[in-house]
C-alpha cells in the first residue's frame, strides 16, 4: 500500500479527519430482548453487536468442573468475526474458532475480569458474546467497548469502563502537516492505516482507575503492537491512546446516561408523572 493512500492534502487523514480526532461513534443499548443486555456500536465503518447473558447457575461441562472448586464467578466470552465482516469484499472462511477468534476471546474475557467484582457472583456465570458485523480497523477495541456497554444493559455492576483505542504511527514516507502527531502516531486507526505502512498499538484501559505506578487516573490493563516499535517511541503512543480512552469513555458515558434518561420511570430523575 502506498503511503500517499493514508493522507489527503492538507495533513488530514484519508477519510478526513485530523490526527488526533476519534470516528464517529453511535451507540445503541437494549436492541436484543432476549438477552439480558446487548449493545450494538458503530465506531466510523467498524459495526459491532455485543449480548450479555447471565449471571446464572454454570452449565454442562464448565459446571462439573468448577462445582465446589471456585468462589468467584466465571466469565465465558466468544468472539466471532462475520463472514461478510470484511471491508475488502472477501469472505471469512470461519466466523469463529480460529486462531485469532480464540486469541481475541481470551484477551476480552481478561479485560472484562478487570471490571467485574466476581467475589460478588460466587458460583455464577456471565456469557458475552461478540459479533463484528463490518471491520474496518480498530475491530478489537470495538469489541471491548461494546461489551462494556452490554454489561451496563445487563444490570452487572463494574468497577470503570473497560475501553480499547489504538494509535498508529506512520512510517517516516508519511509526512501530516499537523504539528499534533509529534512522531507519537495519529488516533483510531481504520483499516488503511492498520494495515498500512507503520505500526499500529492497541491498549485497553480504565480511564477513572487510578494507576498505582503514576498515581494519576487511567490503568492500562492490555497493550498489544502490530510490529516492531523503538522503546523511546512507546510511552508517548500509550499516553495518546490512553487520552483516546478517556475521549471514547466521555462519549459512551453519555450515550448510557441518555438511555437510562429515556427508558427509566420518570419518578426516578424528578419528573412528575403524569396522571
Amino acid at each position: 500500500m502506498e503511503s500517499d493512500q493514508l493522507q489527503d492534502q492538507g495533513g488530514l487523514r484519508v477519510d478526513g479527519r485530523r490526527p488526533l480526532e476519534l470516528r464517529q461513534i453511535k451507540v445503541r443499548l437494549g436492541v436484543f430482548g432476549q438477552a439480558d443486555g446487548s449493545a450494538y456500536l458503530e465506531q466510523g465503518k467498524t459495526k459491532v453487536l455485543a449480548a450479555v447473558y447471565g449471571p446464572h447457575q454454570p452449565r454442562g461441562a464448565l459446571a462439573r468442573s468448577t462445582a465446589n472448586k471456585s468462589t468467584k464467578g466465571l466469565i465465558n466470552c466468544q468472539y466471532s468475526m462475520a463472514v461478510f465482516c470484511l471491508s475488502s469484499g472477501e469472505r471469512k472462511k470461519r466466523p469463529r474458532g480460529d486462531r485469532k477468534t480464540q486469541e481475541r476471546s481470551i484477551e476480552l474475557r481478561h479485560a472484562m475480569e478487570s471490571i467485574i467484582n466476581l467475589e460478588q457472583f460466587s458460583r455464577s456465570q456471565i456469557e458475552i458474546f461478540v459479533e463484528v458485523l463490518q471491520a474496518d480497523g480498530s475491530d478489537f477495541c470495538c469489541a471491548v467497548n461494546a461489551s462494556t456497554l452490554a454489561l451496563i444493559d445487563a444490570g452487572i455492576p463494574i468497577k470503570d469502563y473497560a475501553i480499547g483505542c489504538t494509535v498508529t504511527l506512520p512510517d517516516a514516507s508519511t509526512n501530516y502537516e499537523d504539528q499534533e502527531t509529534q512522531g507519537i502516531g495519529v488516533l483510531d486507526a481504520n483499516n488503511l492505516e492498520e494495515n498500512g505502512p507503520g505500526v499500529t498499538l492497541s491498549i485497553v484501559a480504565l480511564p477513572e482507575t487510578t494507576c498505582e505506578l503514576t498515581k494519576e487516573p487511567g490503568l492500562i490493563i492490555a497493550a498489544q503492537g502490530s510490529g516492531r516499535l523503538h522503546l523511546s517511541r512507546l510511552e508517548g503512543m500509550k499516553v495518546r491512546a490512553l487520552i483516546g480512552c478517556k475521549n471514547i469513555k466521555s462519549i459512551l458515558d453519555q450515550a448510557v446516561r441518555h438511555h437510562l434518561t429515556v427508558n427509566s420511570l420518570p419518578s426516578l430523575y424528578g419528573t412528575p408523572t403524569i396522571e
